[in-house]
Formats: structure tokens, sequence, C-alpha cells
């Protein structure tokens, strides 16, 4: 027998993750690139007391940060010498670009983590 009070962690943030409503997964969770909707579209669930805050782009700044430091490291020691401004051309780009691709996302997943734990007036 299943507790009907509790709510699937995992398949929330799988949810989030997919930018859909944590609940039904049909849904769309954003009306803009990272302004949470109202509620969702397709069951209602309201979303207007989420509090993701600022953790989305902490989450999204640590794994770019490690994702360009292992770049960075595996070139450092290919043995091959690699000027300056190669670096600057690719780490600043990526430095940019890829938190803003993967945002959405982790906002997504931190909200449907939120829902399914009852955080923030859920």
């Amino acid at each position: 027998m299943t507790n009907q009070a509790s709510r699937e962690v995992w398949s929330a943030m799988a949810n989030g993750l997919r930018c859909k409503c944590p609940r039904c997964g049909k849904g769309r969770l954003f009306r803009q690139y990272l302004k949470v909707a109202e509620a969702c579209d397709r069951c209602g669930l309201d979303f207007s007391h989420h509090r993701a805050d600022d953790l989305p782009a902490y989450v999204a700044i640590t794994i770019v940060g490690h994702i360009l430091v292992i770049g960075l490291m595996h070139s450092q020691m290919s043995g091959e010498e690699i000027a300056p401004w190669v670096y600057l051309a690719w780490l600043v780009p990526m430095a940019i670009i890829l938190p803003l691709l993967i945002l959405p996302s982790i906002k997504g997943a931190i909200v449907g983590f939120q829902w399914a734990k009852k955080m923030h007036g859920f």
C-alpha cells in the first residue's frame, strides 16, 4: 500500500530536468527562459510558491567549472605548447554559454525536488 501523501523525488526531479511539471510531467514548468509559470497548464499545480533562489546558478557554476577545469588540465597535460589566446578563445565562450544552456534544467530539477519534499508552499 502506497502513501498518498508521499511524492516520488526522482521522478519529480526528472520531470523538472525536462522543464515539465513535477507532478504530471506534461505541462510546461516555465513561461519564459527562467520564469516559472503560475500553474501547470495540464494538471493545474500551483507553482507560485516556489523559491529556487540562487541554488540553480551555484549548481550550474559548479558543473561548468569542473568541465572547464578538466578540459584545461587535459590540454595542459597533453604535452603540447598551447598559446594563451587559444585558452581565452575557448574558455570564455564556454564559461558563458554552458551555464546558460543548463540553467533551466537545473532550476526545473530544484523546483521538482522542492515539490516532492513539500517545501516552500507546495
